[in-house]
């Protein structure tokens, strides 16, 4: 399993996330600027985990609400706007419940602490996610 360009620039990743989430009081807080949730929006869950992309794996948060399922990377990602400026943003993810299909849980056999899911949404596209 790869963690990113550099070891270092993903521990850099998790210590930047980790006192984001201290500086706005915690994950409901973060949850909440993240991804704009209502009041009415509840978190039930939150857990550090990995997205599966074309381009490797992003690590970052897994969050599971009343209304969705979310995820946000550790840190930022570069890419080139439409007018070809440098841009860093995090990569994120949301999913209304009502447009998941199903998900696939299973473990891995030699780490059985080791989760895998695999979220497949009403038009058959699939997302993988990982975490222990």
């Amino acid at each position: 399993m790869r963690f990113g360009p550099k070891f270092s620039e993903t521990v850099k990743g998790k210590l930047s996330l980790g006192a984001r989430i201290l500086q706005l009081g915690g994950v409901k807080r973060v949850f909440r600027q993240i991804f704009c949730a209502k009041e009415v929006e509840k978190l039930l869950k939150a857990s550090q985990c990995y997205l599966s992309t074309t381009a490797g794996p992003i690590a970052g948060l897994l969050f599971i609400s009343t209304q969705r399922v979310a995820f946000c990377s550790d840190r930022s990602i570069k890419f080139s706007s439409p007018n070809g400026e440098l841009v860093r943003i995090h990569y994120k993810v949301s999913i209304p419940l009502k447009k998941i299909k199903r998900a696939n849980q299973s473990k891995n056999a030699k780490k059985p602490s080791q989760k895998f899911m695999e979220i497949v949404k009403m038009d058959n596209f699939t997302s993988g996610l990982w975490g222990s």
